[in-house]
């Protein structure tokens, strides 16, 4: 098979994975007993991306191929989320989950495990297009792209699809079982994780560089911290995690607010279809990061990674403020849509051209460790931090009222967009990836 096609299986499995449980957790979490816990959740991805994606990237750099390492990540994160899956099914339908530590515990293994790979697929994919010859700025995008695909495509099944209380199997219908209410999503995602542990080994080889003999630091992969001498690179990073403290807000979130509006007491806005399918809304965000990905390429060689950091900075500003004035009837709901628009560009022109930006940045030797390190400081500092306040802002304005966030949500909207503001100004004046040093 081609090597891009192959390239294309492993990015539609790797986000298939993520895009079973990520937008759409919230709801369940909730009803299970644990919906002042969202923001904990979506903060456990950040705590383990401050170590784990830089560990795994050393072990790929020094002794596992990163291709098999991806697999075995895999296979690691599948098992304990399909443990999550069990102990929901074992609590029942709409029943809080008794053993919420063990709960806990199987997930925080499974995104810890899970984590890491986002940027071993980075690594697969660059190494192999650039042994075969391509360019991995015009040839990566649409590869990538299709990770969005899959990511949307289990989102809509997960949103569609509807669990029987009392048979294993499900249905594509409309009642009170669906998936993004149940704990069938973990089972879905749990499933693909083993499906790309088998497919990662038939994938091609990315040969681990011969080294001459190093220092304790070079062996451990510390040295890819040493980028943080170049100044363009160090505020690189740091605005990675500034900007990586609005990465979650909207995954934790968006999914509760939307569904808060079934529990409004006019009627129209409560039976909309906005309100009643939130998971499947919220996809048109994915949608628009497909398509933004494929303009990557476009905007780095014509502008360059400053501008489009910055046009990333300000469209979250637009998604958060779009959420604020929108409601799910019309006309409110086209901010809705707006908002999810916007979405491509805020996650896309951050998170894939800045890795494409470390991936020309570093040499041979550590780029699997400075993907890592782009990591940490993204979805493992920043997302942290980012989802722990943004979790004390929501449980400060809004409570849990039968099964539903109610409260102030423009408010903590609109707070989050200040934040987006101010991040994309300092940046605009500071950051100048031209100079050296």
């Amino acid at each position: 098979m081609n090597l891009k096609y192959r390239l294309v299986i492993m990015n539609f499995l790797e986000f298939a994975v993520w895009g079973a449980y990520l937008t759409c957790m919230g709801n369940y979490l909730g009803s299970a007993g644990l919906g002042a816990q969202i923001s904990w959740f979506y903060a456990i991805q950040g705590i383990v991306s401050i170590f784990m994606p830089t560990l795994m990237g050393i072990v790929a750099d020094k002794f596992i191929q990163p291709q098999r390492l991806l697999g075995l990540c895999h296979l690691a994160a599948g098992l304990a989320m399909l443990g999550c899956w069990y102990i929901g099914y074992s609590a029942g339908f709409g029943a809080e989950i008794p053993n919420k530590a063990l709960f806990i515990g199987m997930y925080t293994l499974s995104v810890a495990f899970f984590m890491p790979t986002i940027a071993l697929a980075n690594t697969v994919a660059f190494t192999n297009l650039k042994d075969s010859g391509f360019d991995t700025v015009k040839d990566f995008p649409p590869i990538r792209v299709m990770g969005t695909v899959g990511f949307i495509a289990t989102m809509w099944f997960v949103n569609c699809a509807a669990w029987d209380q009392s048979e294993f199997h499900f249905t594509l219908a409309d009642n009170d079982y669906k998936f993004q209410y149940t704990y069938m999503q973990f089972f879905v995602s749990g499933m693909l994780s083993v499906v790309l542990f088998l497919y990662s080994f038939t994938l091609p080889q990315c040969k681990l560089v011969e080294k001459k003999p190093a220092s304790l630091i070079e062996s451990l992969g510390l040295n890819a911290f040493r980028l943080f001498r170049q100044r363009r690179m160090a505020l690189f990073f740091v605005f990675s995690a500034l900007l990586g403290m609005m990465l979650q807000v909207t995954n934790g979130f968006a999914g509760p607010f939307i569904t808060s509006f079934k529990g409004s007491a006019d009627a129209a806005i409560a039976s909309s279809f906005a309100a009643n399918n939130a998971t499947l809304l919220s996809s048109i965000s994915q949608v628009s990061e497909a398509l933004c990905i494929l303009m990557i390429p476009f905007f780095l060689k014509r502008y360059g990674i400053k501008v489009v950091m910055l046009m990333s900075m300000f469209a979250w500003v637009f998604r958060f403020g779009f959420f604020g004035i929108g409601n799910p009837t019309m006309p409110g709901v086209i901010f809705f849509v707006l908002s999810c628009i916007v979405y491509g560009v805020a996650f896309d022109f951050f998170n894939v051209s800045g890795g494409i930006f470390v991936d020309q940045e570093c040499e041979p030797s550590i780029k699997a460790s400075a993907q890592g390190l782009f990591m940490l400081m993204t979805n493992g500092l920043g997302a942290t931090i980012g989802t722990l306040a943004a979790g004390a802002i929501v449980n400060h304005y809004c409570q849990w009222q039968e099964g539903y966030l109610l409260g102030d949500w423009q408010t903590c909207w609109f707070i989050f967009a200040g934040f987006g503001l101010v991040v994309g100004v300092l940046f605009a004046l500071v950051f100048n990836p031209e100079k050296k040093g």
